[in-house]
């Protein structure tokens, strides 16, 4: 029977596990892909803590698969799919988890892999880098202009700023000290988090800030948006939706779409975008590379090698 790293109720990680699990089938609007590597993002381990987006239920029995972006090869064509065939190489957003062997995968927010793409970065992109690059469009800034991504030494902090930096936008990146060469290795201007950040930011970029996206909400996102003059080019990946728009400010609206896929792939691929799997885990240590995301030293990408 093929393994998936799974938790077994909400809880901490003592509820987490490798097994033994059935091996899926698709359903209508689904493929099976036979998974080479799957992304590790803050959004699995705060799903096994309770974490629900707004408007969401789960009722899926326990226990539940880890992951939400995978890179593999179509094993298995659900009904209504069309595009995709057995055989191809993908990547895309997983229905129910992909810290596994096999894995479901929404047909809809599936694409092809290009040949010049490795499976280890194809598997950092339906999560990390979609959000990233939903975020700076929402944005909508123009050429030239200047955007503060705060949580940026993370995974889609790291490609906020290249995205930012490909649509001709300057980047100013908040993020620990540790985390400064990384930054501005991404042609960003690197601020130190903190105490007084915002004095920071204006000393960095004394011209203004003209758009933030932010990725870690709380106090933070609080003191940055006192840098804008219009509240509207406040995005927020890292807060609720009342906060931000208490503040003027509005969540990343998620497109969730194989076109999406496609354009951030085409930036990899172009040298532009670069998703900087800084560590690989097998499937045995998914519990490893978890815990690296979840104790927030991080930097870039984290990556579960499941097959070569």
């Amino acid at each position: 029977m093929p393994k998936a790293y799974v938790f077994t109720r909400c809880g901490g990680p003592e509820t987490e596990a490798l097994v033994e699990v059935d091996r899926p089938g698709p359903g209508p609007g689904e493929v099976l892909v036979a998974v080479r590597a799957a992304g590790v993002n803050p959004v699995d381990w705060k799903q096994r803590n309770g974490y629900r987006r707004a408007g969401e239920t789960d009722s899926r029995p326990f226990p539940r698969v880890f992951g939400n972006e995978v890179s593999g090869v179509v094993e298995e064509i659900g009904a209504g799919v069309d595009g995709l065939a057995v055989g191809d190489e993908v990547f895309g957003s997983a229905v129910a988890g992909g810290y596994a062997e096999y894995a479901l995968l929404h047909a809809a927010v599936t694409a092809h892999k290009p040949a010049e793409l490795s499976f280890l970065d194809a598997a950092t992109l339906p999560v990390a880098a979609a959000t990233a690059y939903d975020g700076v469009r929402q944005l909508g800034l123009p050429s030239g202009a200047t955007v503060l991504v705060t949580g940026a030494g993370g995974g889609v902090g790291s490609a906020a700023l290249q995205i930012a930096r490909a649509l001709g936008l300057r980047a100013v990146g908040v993020a620990s000290e540790g985390k400064k060469d990384f930054v501005e290795s991404l042609g960003a201007v690197h601020v130190p988090s903190g105490p007084d950040l915002a004095a920071r930011v204006r000393a960095a970029a004394p011209d203004g800030i003209d758009g933030v996206y932010d990725l870690v909400g709380g106090e933070v996102l609080t003191e940055v948006a006192t840098l804008l003059t219009d509240r509207a080019e406040l995005v927020t990946a890292g807060a609720p939706a009342p906060l931000v728009e208490k503040l003027g400010g509005a969540r990343v609206e998620r497109a969730r779409t194989a076109a999406v896929l496609d354009e951030v792939a085409r930036l990899v691929v172009s040298g532009r975008l670069d998703p900087h799997v800084t560590q690989t885990f097998p499937l045995d240590k998914a519990g490893d590379a978890l815990r690296t995301v979840e104790d927030g030293h991080a930097r870039g990408k984290i990556v579960i090698e499941v097959a070569t």
